[in-house]
């Protein structure tokens, strides 16, 4: 097979950055969030271009999972990023997080998942992964942990491609 010149990889990868970015647009319009629409958001913390309060960062030296549903203020998204004012143990803290460094986005409302793989040191990206839907007892577990890691089923774009 001939090597990827066009890199696919990063492209499809950049136009589902896309859909959360037209998410959060929708989160941020007059009439916020939609039915029982919300959103767990995990972002790389030492991301290039992330702006989050000293404290979070020593908690979160890593990854940091967010949660837009009741409660959150200033949602602003511009073309490489979103900036948000979360409260933490009742302290309101700014966040400024780029597209590029976030690694998951996750609507247990739907159970629509996403997930992102990182920029190497080289700047080369690795295969994106593709959306999944969860089956509705995965749902249910997600919804009571709160978590993505023991649910969904992720899809490698990887395993479409003609061999």
């Amino acid at each position: 097979m001939a090597k990827d010149l066009m890199r696919y990889d990063v492209m499809a990868q950049e136009a589902l950055r896309g859909v959360v970015k037209q998410a959060l647009h929708k989160a941020a319009g007059p009439g916020g969030l939609p039915g029982q629409h919300h959103f767990y958001i995990t972002f790389r913390t030492r991301g290039r271009g992330v702006d989050i309060d000293e404290s979070l960062l020593e908690k979160y030296p890593e990854e940091m999972t967010i949660v837009l549903e009741h409660q959150f203020w200033d949602l602003d998204i511009s073309d490489l990023g979103f900036e948000v004012t979360l409260k933490f143990s009742g302290v309101p803290k700014y966040l400024k997080v780029p597209f590029s460094a976030v690694s998951r986005f996750h609507d247990p409302s739907v159970g629509f998942h996403l997930q992102f793989e990182h920029e190497l040191e080289d700047g080369d990206a690795v295969h994106p992964v593709a959306q999944s839907v969860a089956s509705d007892n995965e749902q249910a577990s997600l919804e009571a942990t709160g978590t993505d890691d023991d649910g969904a089923q992720v899809v490698s774009l990887d395993s479409f491609r003609k061999k």
